[in-house]
């Protein structure tokens, strides 16, 4: 996705994609991080939501009617100050329920030469991370900027993890030297699943998006890449078979020893 500051109208860009994935017979579907609205970061206060909000109405609705697991990308979700927001994740189940909430807990702090971006002045972290056990195995939750620290992913039990979701607004700047190196890292590392949807385009205060969702396997392989500068579904198959497999036959989680 692209989007804007057009609220309504990128939640009818997000429903459309979801009926295009289902209608391909995806059973779970990742968004890319603030999908509702992706402009200035001073004005997420402005369109921030519960997480009972009219965004997770609609995308509880999108899950019941497709009979998805739907990852609904992350949005602005009020806090306790007035100040700043959490940059919530939800998970619906495909009878519509609820079944995960995640806060970005690495906040995108940066001071390049052409790109700066102080994503804590306007966002809260959060603390606690998520796992969500489904039909299809289990679903680990990150947001963009958390991609750069394993430790997040570590910290989950990988036993229980098939695939990790990570909706993302990655930049271009950063996202063409490291994007593709680090979701196959945390997908090699980690021997699961990777679905990484992320934003392209430039969006209001001048940033650029990077594009290239990825869909990634336990060997590292690439199984589906999106361009970078167009609206795009990508779909691919996550064999639990091959999950067992990888880890069968290079068993680095059984030897860990920190």
């Amino acid at each position: 996705m692209n989007a804007g500051e057009d609220k309504e109208l990128n939640l009818q860009t997000a429903e459309r994609l979801i009926a295009q994935a289902a209608e391909r017979g995806a059973q779970l579907v990742v968004l890319p991080e603030l999908f509702n609205y992706l402009g200035r970061l001073e004005n997420l206060v402005e369109h921030a939501e519960t997480i009972s909000g009219p965004t997770a109405v609609r995308m509880r609705k999108a899950a019941l009617k497709h009979q998805i697991y739907l990852v609904a990308g992350s949005f602005a979700e009020r806090s306790e100050t007035e100040s700043r927001v959490f940059n919530t994740s939800l998970i619906f189940d495909p009878l519509g329920k609820q079944i995960g909430v995640y806060r970005k807990i690495h906040l995108f702090d940066i001071d390049l030469p052409d790109v700066q971006v102080h994503e804590s002045s306007f966002v809260a972290p959060g603390s606690e991370v998520s796992l969500c056990q489904t039909a299809l195995g289990g679903v680990a939750q990150a947001i963009c900027y958390d991609l750069r620290f394993p430790e997040i992913v570590r910290s989950y039990d990988l036993e229980k993890v098939a695939c990790l979701a990570l909706p993302a607004a990655f930049t271009a700047k950063t996202g063409a030297a490291h994007w593709q190196i680090l979701v196959r890292s945390r997908a090699i590392e980690n021997q699961l699943f990777l679905i990484a949807a992320n934003q392209y385009g430039r969006y209001t205060n001048g940033i650029q998006s990077y594009g290239h969702s990825l869909i990634v396997d336990p060997w590292g392989t690439i199984l589906a890449e999106a361009g970078g500068d167009a609206e795009e579904v990508i779909t691919a198959e996550i064999s639990l078979e091959r999950l067992r497999e990888v880890r069968q036959h290079m068993p680095a989680l059984r030897h860990r020893r920190m």
